[in-house]
């Protein structure tokens, strides 16, 4: 399973890059993940019109995405769209941040996952 990270390096420019999840152990015919840490649960609604300009990451937080996707772009100029279905780890939260905008045209559900 991949998880999108957006990052900043030292300079306060943000970057991605992907890891995968590690498999610690199997189950009744699933792998599970080690317990990670979380320290709350978002719920949130994002208007088909969204389009956020430069702004870092309120906090680490894994995003998850429900129902529609979202477009996010690093300030080393990388955009990438990240899926109905797809997970992103953001930990920009210095430097320039990210822009962030719907895509599709359509109302987006998601999940936020803070961890710290």
């Amino acid at each position: 399973m991949r998880i999108h990270n957006l990052y900043t390096d030292k300079s306060g420019e943000s970057h991605f890059r992907d890891f995968e999840v590690e498999w610690a152990e199997e189950r009744s015919g699933s792998r599970l993940s080690k317990k990670l840490p979380a320290t709350g649960i978002i719920f949130r609604e994002v208007q088909p019109s969204y389009d956020l300009d430069w702004h870092p990451a309120p906090c680490h937080q894994y995003i998850i995405n429900l129902d529609a996707g979202a477009q996010l772009t690093a300030s080393d100029g990388e955009s990438r769209v990240i899926g109905a279905g797809e997970v992103i780890l953001v930990e920009d939260t210095s430097g320039k941040g990210h822009l962030s905008k719907a895509v599709d045209s359509k109302l987006r559900h998601c999940i936020f996952v803070t961890t710290d």
